[in-house]
């Protein structure tokens, strides 16, 4: 079968560039031929034979000229269509894969795959995994960012909201771009050609089907993860938290809580805009961006992890890593958090944003270290996806 994969970054760039990468290197190892479509990059790491890419847009920096021409690329792209047209008349797919693509590459690539179905009389499956709330949110969380408080306005199609709210980076000019952007494909109808939307979580399926044309289209197929080696590792006394610094991963919330809890020890490792707030807290250890090696040695030795996310949260990879390293989570009841803990046997839950519930949570789990070595053993015996699973079970959506 031939699979392209579709992102509009093709090198290291986050959660979706991670399952992109490792679900490409999966299907060539069972016998099928893939390709990848996004920007030219320098760091770009996959490709395609014609090499054919769209220019790199950063919205962070360029020319004077690209800066202008940004808000009508973001919507449609004759450039994408043109360079996918490419891929598509060399490599022949039977399935386009899509992640990542709005802004960037923009749906006009969907436009453009129907368009060679039509001139080939060939079937190509279209298939998107939805790793945000893009197709029912501009700004992909559902999540206002000027008043942290989730929203789901635009759920139905009423993306004027956007723009009302200044939902894409505090400003109206990006939220009315924002709001064009979602209200031309909503009248183009076409997401209609998509023939299946995986969902990382059922919370997210819930918020797709809040458009009525996704919903006879999702599925949930939560992430995969491959069970890790196990080790013998001696349990430290700390309470580990590993991500992002800012607002709506609860960090404000956690910090108010580490400060009336100073008999317990918090070890923070990340980046983020709230890093400040961590100094001078004399039991917080800010030990910064860790990965690899060193970070997995931090979440097998502490004693248990926090995930204390405001914001509507699919399936974090964070939480499915720290139960696989024997190491259990006290998460928030938000987005698809608690869709990953058994609470009461690999962690426990507690209402998001809740100072009071979180603390409590905190003290039972730290004052009683019986039942946090029990659920260190009752996290060996959690089974997720391998890639393996997951693309027998992708395989009935590509054919």
């Amino acid at each position: 079968m031939n699979i392209l994969l579709v992102n509009k970054f093709l090198y290291p760039n986050g959660g979706s560039e991670t399952y992109i990468f490792k679900l490409g290197e999966y299907l060539m190892s069972q016998g099928h031929q893939v390709q990848y479509f996004g920007m030219e990059h320098e760091g770009r790491c996959v490709g395609n034979r014609v090499n054919a890419y769209t220019s790199d847009m950063d919205f962070h920096g360029g020319s004077k000229l690209s800066k202008l021409t940004y808000p009508i690329k973001t919507i449609y792209s004759t450039e994408a269509r043109k360079k996918i047209r490419l891929v598509l008349d060399d490599f022949q797919p039977d399935v386009v894969h899509l992640n990542n693509f709005n802004y960037q590459l923009t749906p006009s690539i969907i436009l453009e795959v129907k368009k060679y179905e039509k001139d080939t009389k060939r079937k190509v499956k279209i298939v998107f995994t939805a790793h945000d709330y893009q197709l029912v949110c501009p700004n992909h969380m559902m999540n206002n960012p000027n008043t942290h408080e989730n929203c789901e306005k635009c759920g139905t199609g009423k993306f004027l909201n956007c723009t009302k709210g200044k939902c894409i980076h505090g400003s109206t000019a990006k939220s009315a771009i924002g709001t064009l952007e979602a209200t031309y494909w909503k009248i183009r109808k076409t997401y209609r050609y998509i023939d299946t939307i995986i969902c990382c979580s059922e919370f997210l399926k819930t918020k797709m089907d809040l458009n009525p044309l996704f919903q006879t289209k999702t599925v949930a197929l939560h992430n995969f993860i491959e069970r890790p080696e196990d080790k013998m590792v001696e349990k430290k006394d700390y309470v580990l938290y590993f991500g992002r610094f800012s607002e709506e991963k609860g960090i404000g919330t956690l910090i108010q809580v580490c400060k009336e809890l100073p008999d317990v020890n918090f070890i923070f490792a990340g980046t983020g805009p709230l890093e400040e707030q961590l100094a001078g807290i004399a039991n917080i250890k800010n030990v910064g961006f860790q990965k690899g090696e060193a970070l997995e040695t931090l979440i097998r030795e502490a004693r248990f992890s926090i995930y204390p996310s405001e914001w509507y949260e699919n399936c974090p990879f964070s939480v499915m890593e720290s139960q696989m390293y024997g190491t259990p989570v006290i998460g928030a009841r938000i987005g698809g958090i608690p869709e990953l803990i058994e609470e009461n046997k690999t962690g426990l839950l507690y209402e998001s944003g809740n100072k009071d519930e979180l603390k409590s949570k905190i003290k039972q789990l730290w004052e009683n270290e019986e039942l946090a070595k029990q659920y260190h053993e009752n996290c060996k015996n959690i089974r997720y996806d391998s890639i393996q699973e997951y693309v027998t079970k992708l395989m009935k959506y590509y054919k």
